[in-house]
């Protein structure tokens, strides 16, 4: 027997018994076996032996529980007892010890027993002090005075570049003589540039200071010779005149030197740490005021251009204040106010746009006297013939042309499908196309002469169940549809046929249509649809569905038999029922919360020619029209309805169980996901990360991971708690706090989300755990 086959038989129910229990987690006690109890009374004999008369300030619970943690071992818990109950260490003996350690630890101490601390004391390294290096320039020189070939060319060079500063000195100052303005006063020595040279010496004192006057000529440069040989003479900058600063109110500004430690190099060199340098000057003169300025006052006064700017400047606002004036003084004498409190009125207001006609839509919806609308949303096994049936009744219908379908036929027959050009006309992704499955739901309309119907095509294959769960979460009604070839069905019933129907059941569809499809290739068997028949009834009805809601009809998708007009075989004539379309028209759609506020569950996000941002989905509750403020949940922006359209119609209102396209205007496409929810901003929707649902459970549940499912709306979140499990009939409590729900069952659990979801009581959700439906049902 293979593995798989000793899964299938695997009962389960037998091991799941040993966890059945009267009480919860909290209820339950282990009980020792009858040899742990002969061994914990020996134990608890000899240990009260072992403590003498300190055995009274103990209790047995406490010998016996010492025993179990130390596994029966009678010195541990002999000592663990003592230190515990009997004789435990005080805590300020304990602090005053660690102190003491602290204070007499040592490194010394803490490594006296390392080997390499054992040395003979004749084999122990002796560190000698480096000599200082011997200071002065690096050419040499002698201590007694006598001044180094290297020394005196420095010098001299030094001395030949202090010449031709002082000439050029001279030559500026005749130059500012001899200026062109005779107001110009005369510069000083404060607009030459600060000469950088510097003279053998030592620096102004630590506590000298020097002052910027802010008018008079600046003082001369004092040089203070020490005597100090081989050391460079630093030169403080002179204090510069500020031409635009000519008031002799302000004080001198008072700058002291800030001196930095000599570098260890200097040091080094120079054998002197205690002279004090003075650092370089944090003030710096302005480029063009190192030069004589006389020529600038001809650029002091206004060009001619400047003054012709500034007269048209002034006649355009004495005529542009005439009017506003006369207008400012009509103003204040109406409101009483001034325009500067003008800005404390401005608000931003909840109010629809101007472009909004504030209809009641309500009393407009019922005066429109329009069709009923309804969805539905097309469900069965992969390969069942969904997309091919609703192509065949849309080509009956004249939706799509036959022009169309030949298109389609010859584009399918190039890449060898040509039994595919029907589906087709729903499957319109390349894609899909070339993997012969639909991936996601497929929209599509027709109308009949009473009703309009909103076609929601689902994905088949396992691995697009969300999608089928978004598309089941719009519909008022379903069809089911199953392959009658032989092997087909009995795979799906066992495979998406069944889960399908549990999605479907809870997703709150009443309304099932069982279209029997490829009966044409079982010669129209009768036998075969009644076994058929007799089969989805049984499961249906134990999924939760009332077989007064359950019809079936025998088709055939490729031929369009039974669809939208009666077969024409001979071999079909034994079914006299109705089309799939009477069925259709005969199904009622649920009751619509027309008075409720406004949920709007978004199914596409994208860009259009009339808006960049432009949404689509059903109204679950409520209306809106055209201008109406929106909310955007979970983003929490809001948003304005730019315009509106139904079945790709403008259209200025739209109420619940309507499929609406709108275009939104004053938000960022950012704050806008499929799967968020459009509401009302002044009754919006809360969002949640932990609520409590009350599920039917399709498989074992435990607190686990598993994902949530809302319409669009997929969040990862996880199980916490199982309070208690349910009465299917009544919905009272029979059991607490249990530890599995088993498949069938109805519990209460509480599931905490990984971020906060647009979530309010009411609503269903569908609880899928690794690529399976495990739970679904009703937030509480």
């Amino acid at each position: 027997m293979s593995r798989h086959q000793a899964y299938r038989n695997y009962d389960y129910e037998n091991d799941l018994d040993e966890y059945e229990g009267d009480d919860g987690y909290a209820d339950e006690e282990e009980e020792l076996s009858p040899e742990d109890r002969a061994q914990m009374d020996a134990g608890t004999t000899q240990v009260r032996e072992a403590l003498g008369t300190e055995s009274s300030k103990v209790t047995t619970q406490q010998i016996q529980e010492a025993l179990w943690h130390y596994y029966y071992d009678i010195d541990k818990s002999v000592t663990y007892l003592i230190t515990k109950f009997i004789a435990p260490p005080s805590k300020k003996k304990a602090v005053e010890k660690d102190r003491t350690d602290a204070e007499h630890i040592s490194f010394a101490g803490f490594f006296s027993d390392m080997p390499w601390l054992d040395i003979p004391q004749h084999r122990q390294t002796i560190f000698v002090e480096p000599s200082h290096a011997r200071g002065g320039l690096l050419g040499g020189a002698s201590t007694s005075g006598k001044m180094s070939k290297l020394q005196a060319l420095a010098a001299a060079r030094k001395k030949k570049a202090d010449e031709q500063k002082s000439e050029l000195r001279q030559v500026t100052q005749h130059m500012n003589d001899l200026s062109t303005s005779p107001d110009q006063p005369k510069l000083s020595k404060e607009n030459i540039r600060p000469s950088q040279s510097s003279t053998r010496g030592a620096a102004s004192p630590a506590g000298a200071s020097r002052t910027i006057a802010p008018q008079g000529p600046a003082p001369e440069q004092v040089i203070k010779n020490e005597g100090v040989r081989h050391q460079p003479e630093i030169t403080e900058k002179p204090s510069i005149q500020l031409p635009f600063a000519r008031s002799s109110s302000h004080p001198p500004v008072t700058m002291s030197p800030e001196i930095a430690t000599p570098s260890p190099f200097a040091q080094a060199l120079l054998r002197s740490t205690n002279d004090s340098a003075a650092p370089p000057s944090r003030t710096y003169p302005f480029p063009y005021m190192n030069v004589a300025l006389s020529p600038a006052d001809a650029f002091s006064a206004p060009s001619p251009d400047d003054v012709v700017l500034k007269a048209q400047s002034q006649a355009s606002s004495k005529k542009a204040a005439a009017p506003a004036a006369k207008k400012k003084v009509e103003s204040a004498a109406k409101s009483g106010e001034a325009a500067a409190d003008g800005i404390n009125c401005l608000k931003i207001d909840d109010a629809p746009l101007p472009k909004s006609k504030n209809l009641d839509v309500l009393q407009e919806f019922q005066k429109a006297k329009s069709k009923k609308s309804a969805s539905f949303v097309v469900v069965g096994h992969v390969d069942a013939g969904k997309s091919t049936l609703m192509g065949r009744l849309l080509l009956d219908l004249n939706v799509v042309d036959q022009r169309t379908i030949q298109k389609y036929r010859k584009e399918a027959e190039n890449m060898g499908k040509s039994s595919f050009a029907l589906a087709w006309v729903l499957d319109q992704r390349s894609e899909e196309r070339s993997r012969g499955v639909t991936i996601d739901i497929a929209t599509n309309k027709f109308e009949t002469d009473a009703t309009s119907f909103t076609i929601l095509d689902a994905p088949g294959h396992r691995d697009f169940i969300p999608n089928m769960i978004a598309g089941a979460s719009q519909a008022d009604f379903a069809i089911l549809v199953v392959d009658a070839t032989t092997g087909a069905f009995e795979a799906g019933l066992k495979g998406q046929t069944r889960e399908h129907s549990l999605l479907l059941r809870s997703m709150g569809v009443s309304r099932v249509i069982v279209a029997i499809n490829k009966l044409d290739t079982v010669g129209w068997s009768q036998e075969r649809f009644d076994e058929i028949s007799q089969q989805v009834s049984g499961f249906l009805s134990a999924t939760g569905f009332q077989l007064k809601n359950v019809s079936f009809v025998p088709v055939s998708g490729l031929l369009g038999d039974n669809i939208v007009k009666r077969s024409a075989d001979a071999a079909a004539g034994w079914y006299d029922g109705k089309t799939l379309v009477e069925e259709l028209e005969s199904s009622e759609p649920m009751t619509r919360a027309l008075h409720k506020p406004l949920r709007l569950t978004i199914s596409e996000v994208y860009r259009s020619t009339q808006s960049p941002l432009t949404i689509s989905g059903r109204i679950d509750a409520g209306s809106l029209q055209a201008g109406d403020a929106l909310l955007v949940q979970p983003s929490g922006e809001k948003a304005y309805v730019k315009s509106l359209e139904f079945d790709q119609e403008p259209a200025e209102w739209a109420v619940a169980g309507q499929n609406v396209v709108i275009h939104l205007s004053n938000i960022d496409a950012m704050h806008v996901r499929v799967g968020d929810i459009i509401c009302d901003t002044k009754q919006p929707i809360g969002c949640i990360d932990t609520f409590t649902v009350k599920i039917l459970a399709f498989d074992i549940l435990m607190p686990m991971q598993v994902d949530v499912h809302r319409g669009r709306l997929h969040a990862a979140g996880q199980i916490m708690e199982m309070p208690a499990l349910l009465d299917k009939v009544k919905g009272t409590v029979t059991k607490k706090k249990p530890r599995i729900v088993k498949p069938g069952s109805v519990a209460r659990v509480v599931v905490k989300m990984g971020s906060k979801v647009p979530l309010e009581a009411g609503q269903r959700v569908v609880l899928r755990s690794a690529g399976e439906t495990v739970a679904a049902g009703l937030l509480e």
